[in-house]
């Protein structure tokens, strides 16, 4: 898979997204969006990786948000940064994603990482929310998932204060699991990716589900019984007798049910 404004990298049963725009803040672009997407659509459909890792060019920068540049003069949906398709192909992920936050989470990149499953990040790196000041918001995943990890009071300060919070206090929070030194970030990100790999990938992938079922309304509720719960379904006695007294035209025999 080859892309322009991200890198895409496997090791093993770990697959590795990385933000491509250092020089920029990594922050995302319409294509960068698309690309990260896409790419997670590509890791959907393989069998090869088990765990996802996200991650920043550079050492400064995980991502501080987004740029318009390029995108048309309107307020139809032309014109809007495609955010969400991004947030929802991470988070809709049947495969766990692990944020290493390797500098700056601002802005969307701190909503970015919040939408990750777990997140471990550099002892240097900040968070933080700046929509407020800077005439921007995200009343989407931004809130609610924000509300979920460290509490209304937490997440509405977050907002409504903007404040800079290290990686320590990040953790103190709630909004992040892990804070290794600097140097060590890259080395600790894969031992964590490694130690999720060998848990049950089926397993894994139903415990997301449920998780996203809450916020997903009936998208996120047939995920979990179409995705998972109809694929033990299809291995069971009932479905086959039933599937073949269809084929056949003949009432199912009830006695096969149940074994």
């Amino acid at each position: 898979m080859q892309y322009e404004e991200i890198i895409y990298s496997e090791d093993g049963p770990i697959a590795t997204i990385t933000l491509n725009r250092p020089d920029d803040g990594n922050m995302f672009t319409p294509k960068m969006c698309h690309e990260i997407r896409d790419c997670i659509n590509e890791i959907r459909r393989e069998t090869r990786t088990r765990v996802v890792v996200l991650t920043g060019a550079g050492d400064k920068f995980f991502c501080i948000g987004g740029r318009k540049e390029g995108m048309e003069d309107t307020q139809l949906y032309a014109g809007v940064l495609p955010t969400l398709e991004m947030y929802e192909s991470l988070d809709k992920l049947q495969k766990p994603v692990i944020a290493s936050v390797n500098g700056f989470a601002v802005g969307g990149g701190n909503v970015l990482q919040v939408v990750c499953d777990i997140t471990i990040a550099k002892e240097s790196a900040v968070f933080r929310q700046v929509g407020p000041m800077m005439g921007s918001f995200d009343a989407g995943y931004g809130t609610w998932y924000l509300e979920d990890l460290i509490g209304k009071k937490r997440a509405k300060e977050m907002w409504f204060r903007n404040p800079k919070l290290t990686a320590r206090e990040a953790q103190e929070w709630g909004l992040i699991n892990q804070v290794v030194p600097d140097a060590q970030l890259q080395e600790a990100t894969r031992k964590m990716a490694l130690e999720i790999a060998d848990r049950g990938p089926f397993a894994l992938a139903a415990i997301k589900g449920a998780f996203n079922a809450r916020h997903g309304g009936v998208a996120g509720l047939s995920r979990v019984t179409h995705d998972l719960l109809l694929r033990g379904y299809l291995e069971t006695e009932e479905h086959d007798e039933l599937a073949k007294a269809f084929a056949e035209r003949r009432s199912p025999d009830a006695s096969r049910f149940g074994h």
